[in-house]
């Protein structure tokens, strides 16, 4: 299986975890993702997915759905 990586900045997560914590269990449900952590401390979601079952714009839809903002992907 081929994976790529990519990393998401993510607007207003809670310094606490909270937001993380959301942001990182939706991108983990999702379809192709490998691998994800989030870090509230520097707003980034970095992921391993497969880009046969998913892409970077869909990975930020998701982030989206989940009530937070992302940014420019940066593939890695």
């Amino acid at each position: 299986m081929k994976t790529r990586r990519v990393t998401l900045p993510i607007d207003d997560l809670s310094c606490g975890g909270g937001g993380a914590l959301i942001v990182e269990r939706a991108l983990a449900q999702t379809s192709g993702v490998v691998y994800v952590y989030v870090s509230p401390a520097t707003e980034m979601a970095y992921i391993v997915y497969n880009p046969s079952l998913t892409d970077p714009n869909h990975l930020i839809q998701v982030v989206e759905h989940s009530g937070f903002h992302a940014g420019t992907p940066r593939l890695r």
